[in-house]
């Protein structure tokens, strides 16, 4: 009889040990943190295939999205702080919330935003911009292309690196007018970036956080069960690196 108390709390005991840790996991992933995997080249060259991110879930404040699965908890977003220009945000689309998009904040609600000829216009004022290298990369269909990187500037002064692979069709838009309550967002990758150029504005209440730091990073993306890779992968250049 002894020997069965003894399983039956020592089972107990594991059971309230591991309760206990996936609750307080639940509580830092919902209110906190959230850890996010960088799979696409669409914010490059800011984030990079492989980066591993902390995303600070209480920067805009929370709504269903907040939580694991967008479980429906509340209806609108509570202790809501107004995004910055410039700040890097992982959303989710009206149309699919199983999947997280991260871009760029680009415009506010009332804007109006336009592409000419490769140049972000906000209410019809060109944004500052200045090439300062090119580069040879390696696009999707195994192509080496020539890219031009340079340095925008938006209005409040925050600045950043976008590529830009040439003429696409992406670079001509008509005017678009952001609603209220509501965000224009782009990637750095500007040719190579699906976006509100694309999707539209996104709803307040579609934002999931402000990307932060990157804490993990791999060239390629190996995964974090290829630690066989890791000598050859770890990008020590990127560890806890800051992200603007």
């Amino acid at each position: 009889m002894a020997d069965k108390n003894s399983s039956l709390d020592w089972f107990k005991s594991n059971f309230l040990s591991l309760f206990y840790a996936i609750l307080i996991a639940i509580i830092i992933r919902t209110f906190f943190f959230q850890a996010f995997f960088i799979p696409s080249s669409s914010m490059e060259p800011t984030l990079l295939v492989g980066d591993r991110i902390f995303v600070s879930k209480f920067s805009y404040g929370y709504s269903k999205h907040s939580f694991p699965f967008s479980l429906p908890l509340i209806n609108e977003r509570v202790l809501f702080s107004e995004p910055e220009l410039g700040d890097i945000i992982v959303f989710k689309t009206p149309e699919n919330l199983r999947i997280d998009y991260i871009k760029r904040l680009v415009g506010l609600p009332g804007d109006k935003i336009q592409m000419i000829d490769g140049i972000l216009h906000i209410n019809d004022i060109p944004v500052k911009r200045k090439k300062i290298r090119s580069e040879t990369k390696l696009i999707n269909n195994g192509q080496i292309r020539n890219v031009l990187v340079y340095e925008e500037t938006l209005p409040n002064n925050v600045y950043y690196e976008t590529f830009d692979m040439g003429n696409t069709r992406a670079d001509n838009t008509s005017e678009i007018f952001i609603p209220e309550d509501s965000y224009f967002f782009m990637g750095d990758n500007r040719d190579n970036s699906k976006d509100s150029r694309f999707i539209g504005s996104i709803p307040k209440n579609n934002l999931v956080g402000k990307a932060q730091i990157i804490f993990f990073a791999t060239e390629g993306g190996s995964t974090i069960l290829e630690f066989w890779r890791w000598p050859f992968d770890i990008q020590m250049d990127r560890l806890f690196k800051m992200i603007n």
